[in-house]
């Protein structure tokens, strides 16, 4: 016989779990500190210094930004002006006031684009959502590309936040401002405009000429404030590769970087297009695969991993477009019917694919790729982004792109499941969810490791 639980019982129970979930937060940080302590190079924000030496040049010693190279290095300021411009504020701040607000900036983004990812996988499996985020927040931090982004002071979690905003919020929702974070970010720096590529492909025109548009205003908005540094850009700093570094070093971990390994004295330009044009076939068939399901969260995740495959340079903190590709494998796995293979093959994928991302791993082969065990270690990060590309799932069942429903998000305090049946083909958060009629019960310079790498 059940004897029921009294309201006094539920909430010790409620409070007895807390308190374990709690202590089990604050054991996985100690352990993240500690691998962190271990692993984790420490780059002395490299690239925030080239940064700030670069806008304090510009704006105080009444240099040319992009004639600025930081002392005994060849690196200097790589972006578009209107970067400069969004920047310029930290020439106004102190070396370690720009350190706050970079490290601040980078886990603020970093903090709401999991949750938008992984708040519906919580929502749908009953899972303590506060605890969920704290949980995923400590592994992200143990994450190479992220942890590589923060301790180089790096802006790629502010692009990734930019377009997340355009393609998980406002473009589900039916926004006419969707495609004014993909301009903005592509204003910043010139790799996120594949992102607008993107809107072409699925059709998504309306999104397509507001983000052109946002990214010419501020081009423009730039070179009317700046001409110098706008000329200087366009015709010389742009095409002078040699502020990049070598194609063939570890850390580009890029199509272009596996040719490059293969012989770095002469790379093939015609095996890198090839490689390249094979690539964006697959992402063009497979992202109009998931705009016709109404999966913008798919289509973001995949198309942040082609980008890394296809542009020339992808060091290993450009990798974090990855992690919403590894959250994503985990919602489907969670999505799959519990026991089944399926969900056994998406989870084990995720967990194999993040700790060969915390690892370091193609740091073993930095002074010799060559060889069989040289190509596929080397490469380990090129074929975990190939593998996401091809064999990450597409939510079907979902309603045509741009027209899925959203709201606001619930509170974060709840720990229930979603208001919606496991058969809604979009939640209260924006991303598109799997549908489950079957499921049961819910369930140039060689580096050091550790030296400087090429800022961009």
């Amino acid at each position: 016989m059940t004897v029921a639980q009294g309201p006094g019982q539920a909430r010790a129970g409620r409070s007895g779990r807390t308190v374990g979930q709690v202590l089990a937060v604050l054991l996985l940080a100690v352990v993240v500190a500690w691998f962190l302590s271990v692993a984790a190079v420490r780059h002395g924000f490299f690239d925030l210094n080239v940064y700030y030496g670069a806008l304090t040049f510009w704006v105080h010693d009444g240099g040319e930004i992009y004639d600025f190279l930081k002392p005994g290095t060849q690196y200097g300021f790589t972006y578009p002006p209107f970067a400069a411009l969004v920047m310029l504020p930290m020439a106004y701040l102190s070396w370690h006031a720009a350190i706050v607000v970079s490290v601040t900036a980078s886990v603020a983004v970093s903090a709401v684009v999991i949750w938008w990812l992984l708040d519906p996988v919580a929502r749908r499996s009953g899972w303590t959502r506060w605890f969920t985020l704290a949980v995923a927040l400590c592994l992200a931090a143990a994450f190479e590309p992220m942890r590589e982004t923060v301790n180089f002071g790096q802006v790629n979690m502010l692009l990734l936040f930019l377009v997340a905003v355009d393609l998980l919020r406002l473009l589900p929702a039916g926004s006419r401002w969707a495609g004014v974070g993909i301009g903005l970010a592509t204003a910043i720096k010139l790799t996120p405009g594949i992102f607008l590529v993107h809107l072409l492909v699925t059709r998504q025109r309306r999104a397509a000429l507001t983000a052109t548009g946002t990214a010419a205003g501020t081009t423009l908005l730039a070179a009317a404030l700046f001409p110098n540094a706008s000329r200087e850009f366009w015709t010389s700093a742009l095409w002078n590769t040699g502020r990049v570094g070598e194609l063939a070093f570890v850390s580009n971990q890029s199509l272009r970087g596996v040719v490059a390994r293969l012989s770095p004295d002469h790379p093939s330009t015609l095996a890198w297009v090839a490689l390249v044009l094979v690539t964006l076939a697959v992402w063009a068939w497979r992202i109009r695969a998931a705009a016709a399901a109404g999966d913008h969260a798919t289509g973001f995740a995949l198309t942040g991993v082609v980008m890394c495959l296809v542009s020339p340079v992808t060091w290993v903190h450009h990798l974090v477009w990855l992690l919403p590709g590894l959250i994503l494998l985990v919602d489907n796995g969670m999505a799959a019917p519990a026991r089944s293979p399926r969900r056994r093959l998406l989870l084990v994928a995720a967990a194999l694919g993040y700790l060969l991302l915390i690892s370091r791993i193609v740091w073993a082969w930095e002074g010799d790729s060559g060889g069989l065990d040289g190509f596929l270690g080397s490469n380990t990060y090129v074929w975990i982004s190939l593998a996401l590309l091809v064999f990450l799932p597409i939510r079907r069942g979902g309603v045509p792109a741009g027209d899925a429903p959203t709201g606001p998000p619930p509170s974060a305090g709840s720990a229930g499941p979603p208001p919606a049946g496991p058969g809604s083909a979009a939640d209260r958060s924006g991303v598109t969810q799997l549908d489950q009629p079957d499921r049961g019960t819910p369930t140039g310079q060689r580096h050091r490791v550790g030296g400087a790498l090429p800022v961009g």
